[in-house]
C-alpha cells in the first residue's frame, strides 16, 4: 500500500563534511537549491527552466502572482479530491465483504472443486473467490506504486492540469467497470478496480506542487494532502455501512453509478480553478528575486545629467520597470519571510546535521547508487515490508477467523481496521514529520525493523488485546514506513536522481506484491487456512533484512562521523 510521500518539495544540496560552510555561503543559497521535484525515471538537471531554453518542461509560476483566495480555494479543492480518488482502493478490507454478497466471482468459481479445467476450479468455491478478489487488489496495489513513474514525467512535461484530467478520466473508466461488471461479456472488476487506483497517484501527485502556492506552510499543505490521501480509504467503509444499512439495495452499481459524479467534479475542478503550471519551488523564488534585483541595479543606472528629450520616454519605462522588478522583490519577500528564504534555509540545514547520513552518495551516478548497498538493503526490506502490509489488508478477516475460529470476532477485528486504518494515518501525521526531521537515520530504521517485528509477532498470537493491539501499531506504522523510505531515499541517494531511485524501489516492491497470489496459495491451500506459517515467514524475512539494513547504515554513519571529526580537527 503507497504512494510516493515526501516531506517537502525541494531540499538542499550541500556535500558532505561542507555543512560548516553552508551559513557563510547564504548569499548564494539560490545555487544550492535543488529546481523541482521529479517522479521521472530519467534523471534530471538542475537548472531551472528560464536557464534551458530548449527544455521540454512546462514552465512554472510564482505564488504571488496568483491571487491569495484563489490559491486558497485551490489547495481546498486538492484535499476534497484527495479525499475522494486519493488511495478509495485501499480501503479493499472493507469493500471486499460486499463484493462477496453481491456474488463477485460467483459464475467462474465452480461451486464443487474440479468442475472446471483452470487451477482455480481445483480449488472450493470460498477459496477461488477469496484468491481471486485478493488478486484484484494486488493487481490494484501494484498499478498504483508502478504509476507513480509516468505520473512525474506527465507531471514535468505537461503541468498539473493534464495530471488531474488524466486522473479523472482513470477515475471514469474504473467506475463504470465496476458499476457494470455484472453484464460484461469479461471479468470487469480485475481491470475496475485498476484504473481506479491509477486515478489516485495523478490526483495526489499532481497536488504536492501545491505546497508551494504557501511557502511557510508547505508542511501543513503536504500534511493535508497526506492526510486525505489516508482518510481516503475510510470512503469504502462508509459505503458498506449504507449497503448494510438498506440490506442490499445500495448495491455496488448503484454505488459507483453515484460514484461518477467525482471525477465529473474533478474535471469541471481542473479546467476551472486548478493551475496549468506547477508552482515555484523556494529556490526558484531566490533566483527570480535575485534576477530581479540584478535588473533593479542595472536599470538605476542612468544619470540625470544625460536625460534629453528623447531618453525622457526611455527613463519613464526604465522607473515603470523598476517599481515592478521592487513589486517582485516585496512579494517574494511576502511568500518567504525574507527575499532569500532564509527559516528555510536553516530549518534544512537543520534536518542535513540531524540525519547522520545526508549527501552520502549525492555526487554518485544513478548506478552507482542503485548498485550500492544503501540501495540494495532498503529495496529488499521494502519489498517484503509493502508485501506484508498488502498481504495483512487483503486477509484481515480470514487470518482473524483461523485464528481465533470465530467469524464473529473475526468481523469485530476486521470493522475496527477498516475504521483504524484512515484515523492512524491522520494522527500520525504530525508525529512522522518530527522524528524524520530530529532524529538519526539509524534511530528511524531501528524503530521501522523493531516495531515492524511487534507488529508480526502480535498478529500471530491468539489473544483478543493482541489482535487489537496490532492493528493500532499497523495503522500507525504504515504511513511512517512509507514516509521514512521516501526521505531516506532523498537523504542518501539525493533528489537529482530521487525519481530513478525511490521510483525503482517503489516498482520493484509493487512488482514483488504479485507474490500475494503464491501466499494466498500458502495460506488457504498449502497450510489450509492457517495464516501463521506465512506470517512468520514473511516476519523473519523483514527482520533479518532489516538487521543488516540497520548495521550498514550504522557503520556507515560512524565512519563518516569519523571522518567528519578528522577533517575539523585537522584544519
Amino acid at each position: 500500500m503507497s504512494l510516493n510521500r515526501v516531506a517537502s518539495l525541494e531540499t538542499l544540496a550541500v556535500p558532505p563534511g561542507h555543512l560548516h560552510d553552508a551559513r557563510d555561503r547564504r548569499a548564494s543559497d539560490a545555487s544550492l537549491r535543488v529546481r523541482r521535484l521529479s517522479f521521472n525515471p530519467v534523471p534530471q538537471d538542475w537548472e531551472t527552466v528560464p536557464l534551458r531554453p530548449d527544455d521540454p518542461y512546462v514552465d512554472t509560476v510564482g505564488a504571488f502572482e496568483v491571487p491569495q483566495w484563489k490559491r486558497l480555494v485551490q489547495i481546498a479543492a486538492a484535499v476534497v479530491n484527495c479525499l475522494f480518488a486519493a488511495g478509495i482502493v485501499f480501503g479493499y478490507a472493507a469493500l471486499k465483504p460486499v463484493l462477496k454478497q453481491e456474488g463477485a466471482y460467483a459464475d467462474v468459481c465452480p461451486e464443487h472443486p474440479g468442475d472446471g479445467s483452470d487451477s482455480f476450479a481445483m480449488m472450493p468455491r470460498d477459496t477461488c473467490v477469496e484468491i481471486r478478489l485478493n488478486l484484484m487488489f494486488t493487481v490494484a496495489a501494484v498499478g498504483t506504486n508502478v504509476a507513480a513513474l509516468p505520473v512525474g514525467a506527465i507531471l514535468d512535461h505537461y503541468g498539473p492540469r493534464a495530471c488531474g484530467v488524466i486522473g479523472s478520466v482513470f477515475l471514469t473508466i474504473g467506475a463504470l467497470l465496476m458499476a457494470y461488471e455484472a453484464v460484461l461479456p469479461f471479468d470487469g472488476l480485475l481491470p475496475g478496480y485498476l484504473f481506479l487506483a491509477l486515478g489516485g497517484p495523478f490526483t495526489y501527485i499532481s497536488s504536492f506542487q501545491l505546497s508551494n502556492a504557501f511557502p511557510r506552510r508547505s508542511g501543513l499543505i503536504l500534511a493535508l494532502l497526506t492526510g486525505a490521501f489516508d482518510a481516503s480509504s475510510a470512503l469504502f467503509l462508509i459505503y458498506r455501512l449504507l449497503f448494510n444499512a438498506t440490506e442490499g439495495a445500495f448495491n455496488l452499481r448503484r454505488f459507483f453509478l453515484v460514484y461518477l459524479a467525482v471525477p465529473a467534479v474533478i474535471l469541471v475542478i481542473q479546467l476551472t480553478i486548478m493551475p496549468t503550471q506547477s508552482y515555484k519551488t523556494v529556490g526558484e523564488l531566490v533566483d527570480q528575486a535575485d534576477e530581479a534585483d540584478a535588473a533593479y541595479e542595472a536599470l538605476s543606472g542612468t544619470p540625470d545629467d544625460q536625460i534629453d528629450e528623447n531618453t525622457a520616454l526611455l527613463q519613464d519605462e526604465r522607473r515603470e520597470e523598476r517599481q515592478r522588478r521592487q513589486s517582485v522583490m516585496a512579494d517574494i519577500e511576502t511568500l518567504l519571510g525574507s527575499v532569500r528564504g532564509d527559516e528555510q534555509v536553516e530549518a534544512q540545514e537543520r534536518k542535513i546535521v540531524a540525519s547522520g547520513v545526508w549527501g552520502v552518495m549525492h555526487d554518485n551516478t544513478v548506478v552507482q547508487q542503485i548498485t550500492s548497498p544503501w540501495f540494495i538493503l532498503v529495496c529488499l526490506f521494502t519489498i517484503i515490508q509493502m508485501t506484508r502490509i498488502n498481504f495483512f489488508v487483503a486477509t484481515i478477516r480470514p487470518q482473524y477467523e483461523a485464528i481465533f475460529g470465530d467469524h464473529e470476532r473475526a468481523v469485530q477485528i476486521n470493522t475496527f481496521f477498516d475504521v483504524a486504518l484512515p484515523v492512524g494515518g491522520l494522527v500520525s501525521i504530525p508525529f512522522i514529520g518530527t522524528a524524520l526531521d530530529h532524529f538519526n537515520t539509524v534511530i528511524v530504521l531501528s524503530a521501522l525493523v523493531s516495531t515492524g517485528t511487534l507488529i508480526g509477532v502480535l498478529g500471530v498470537l491468539p489473544y483478543t488485546w493482541a489482535a487489537y493491539g496490532n492493528i493500532i501499531l499497523f495503522v500507525l506504522y504504515r504511513p511512517f514506513y512509507y514516509t521514512a523510505v521516501s526521505d531516506y531515499s532523498a537523504k542518501v541517494f539525493g533528489f537529482r536522481t530521487f525519481g530513478t531511485v525511490y521510483g525503482l524501489i517503489i516498482c520493484l516492491s509493487g512488482l514483488f506484491n504479485f507474490s500475494q497470489s503464491g501466499l494466498d496459495v500458502l495460506f488457504h491451500q498449502t497450510f489450509n487456512g492457517n495464516p501463521v506459517p506465512v506470517d512468520v515467514m514473511l516476519l523473519l524475512l523483514g527482520l533479518l533484512i532489516g538487521i543488516a539494513l540497520v548495521s550498514f547504515v550504522a557503520v556507515q554513519v560512524r565512519r563518516i562521523n569519523q571522518k567528519n571529526r578528522e577533517g575539523v580537527s585537522y584544519n
